[in-house]
């Protein structure tokens, strides 16, 4: 037998938390975009979702989201963005930084429809 897998002794919502937060720094969820919901990780991670508002806590605390009462979670910085030398700005800046991502995100969306249909009537202007 090989040596046994270590045992991770962390807390759940800890481990899950660390889960969410490589999932922000890589890129799955975006900065200004917002997270799946407390039902859709509690049933991708196989926990209450008692367990993973401890973890979206825990992620808001280090000022990676926010979070609003009956809004979806919303990604506010990466991991490499936190932090001491990191500049703290206020929650409204916040706020509006958040929805500026947002916006910019339906318009590459849109953009990227544009497009599309520009490539679609190229064939009808022959």
């Amino acid at each position: 037998m090989g040596n046994p897998r270590p045992v991770d002794r962390r807390k759940q919502y800890v481990r899950i938390a660390d889960d969410i937060r490589r999932d922000i720094a890589s890129g799955r969820y975006a900065v200004g975009e917002p997270l799946p919901s407390v039902a859709e990780l509690a049933t991708r991670f196989g926990v209450a979702k008692m367990t993973i508002s401890n973890a979206i806590a825990a992620l808001r605390d280090e000022g990676l989201i926010q979070t609003r009462q009956g809004s979806p979670s919303i990604v506010l910085a990466t991991p490499d963005e936190t932090g001491d030398e990191a500049e703290q700005h206020s929650e409204e800046f916040e706020i509006i930084s958040a929805q500026l991502q947002q916006l910019k995100a339906v318009v590459k969306r849109i953009a990227a429809r544009l497009d599309e249909l520009d490539e679609r009537t190229k064939d009808l202007d022959r």
